[in-house]
């Protein structure tokens, strides 16, 4: 049962005006829920995917509250004016991601008072389109039976390992849900062969983990990207790895393989030691079997009655 009395009632309304109001291209509602104090990411990308460093998007809450608005580069607090009292200070927008239409904001330690209908239109570039995104915030993490929409965060990128075959790069992704799908690929754009994701579920949100191995390349420059097309949201982040790691393979020296050689002679000895013993034992064993089965030979047959 939820506790949001007459907000909830009111988010109901919303959902109703905003699927009534269809002028845009985008029609369907996202939910997003998180417990109260945590942080929140609204997911908005523009479809088309273009650049929108010199774009314009605009955030709104219920119609009429001024959440967040970019401009260009330029924001509320540094050029604009007019963002709502509520939001001032705990808004901020992903501009490493700008560059893949990623309009997505995040709300910082969210309030009860942040439950409500968000809207996210670019009316520059595409004035048709609206992202209609729901937030619940509660007092308690319930579980709930609708699904609950988590927004992937950036990346984490790292070095797992440095082998004969290369450099073996790493991608995790923590608590988002719908899955998320991961891929890996060069500066370049060019996607890049990886294993079997590795994908653990904790109730309705995903952990993703997902490797690859890179060979050096001429800027040796590589991201993970991560996408929920289901949410319209998609993340990435790079790591540049240094040449001096493609040229560090694993070298044998003299000493390394005498104490390799040494440990494996141990080894191959110890282990015949212990089957000489165990042969010894079961030919000891077999003796005593053959024995047993001469002594069983020559025993007369037990009585069994009137012949």
């Amino acid at each position: 049962m939820l506790h949001l009395g007459f907000n909830f009632w009111l988010n109901v309304f919303f959902c109703l005006w905003f699927a009534g109001k269809t002028n845009g291209r985008r029609t369907d509602v996202v939910t997003v829920v998180v417990k109260e104090g945590e942080d929140a990411i609204l997911p908005c990308s523009i479809s088309s995917k273009e650049n929108i460093v010199r774009g314009l998007f605009d955030w709104k809450k219920d119609g009429q509250k001024e959440v967040f608005m970019y401009n260009a580069g330029v924001v509320y607090q540094n050029g604009h004016l007019g963002q709502d009292e509520q939001f001032k200070g705990r808004v901020s927008h992903f501009s490493e991601q700008l560059e893949f239409g990623n309009a997505s904001i995040t709300i910082t330690n969210t309030k009860q008072d942040d439950s409500g209908n968000y809207t996210c239109v670019f009316p520059r570039t595409n004035p048709g389109e609206t992202y209609y995104i729901r937030l619940v915030v509660d007092l308690v993490f319930m579980d709930r039976s609708e699904e609950i929409l988590v927004a992937a965060p950036n990346p984490t990128v790292l070095i797992a390992d440095v082998t004969e075959a290369g450099v073996l790069l790493q991608c995790v992704v923590h608590c988002a849900s719908p899955e998320p799908k991961l891929q890996w690929k060069d500066c370049g754009g060019n996607l890049l062969p990886a294993e079997e994701p590795q994908v653990s579920k904790r109730r309705d949100h995903y952990n993703v983990i997902l490797q690859t191995t890179v060979t050096k390349t001429t800027s040796n420059c590589f991201y993970c990207e991560v996408k929920q097309d289901e949410i319209g949201h998609i993340v990435n982040k790079s790591i540049t790895v240094p040449e001096k790691l493609f040229d560090d393979k694993p070298i044998i020296t003299v000493p390394g393989f005498m104490a390799g050689f040494c440990a494996g002679l141990l080894t191959a000895i110890a282990a015949g030691v212990v089957l000489f013993i165990g042969r010894k034992y079961v030919w000891k064993k077999d003796d005593q079997r053959q024995k047993s089965r001469s002594n069983c030979g020559t025993l007369e047959p037990l009585a069994s009655g009137p012949v």
